[in-house]
């Protein structure tokens, strides 16, 4: 190989692993950001709390989600922010009942 082409594999070489790295650290801080969402949704603070919920509810509904907002519903001391939280987990069942199929027949 010619000094020219090695120097273009080096430099796509190294875009490369620059990218890989790059997606890496994006996955795990969107890893982090959800795992923090979730720690708030019980944190003292009732504002970071609805902001929680708010991430909460752009989630696509799992079985694990709902869980999860069925606990903290009956945690949470705060009626608007119960009221909030049901509304979500009623979407997500509704959601969920309709990707598997069910339509409105779940509960």
């Amino acid at each position: 190989m010619d000094p020219g082409t090695k120097r273009v594999v080096r430099i796509v070489g190294l875009t490369a692993l620059a990218v890989g790295l790059t997606g890496i650290a994006a996955v795990l801080l969107v890893r982090d950001q959800i795992s923090r969402q979730r720690r708030n949704l019980f944190n003292p603070l009732s504002l970071r709390r609805m902001a929680a919920l708010e991430h909460m509810a752009r989630q696509r509904p799992s079985v694990d989600h709902i869980t999860l907002l069925r606990d903290y519903i009956n945690w949470e001391p705060r009626k608007l922010l119960r009221n909030r939280a049901r509304a979500i987990v009623e979407r997500m069942e509704e959601e969920a009942a309709e990707l598997n199929g069910m339509g409105g027949r779940a509960r």
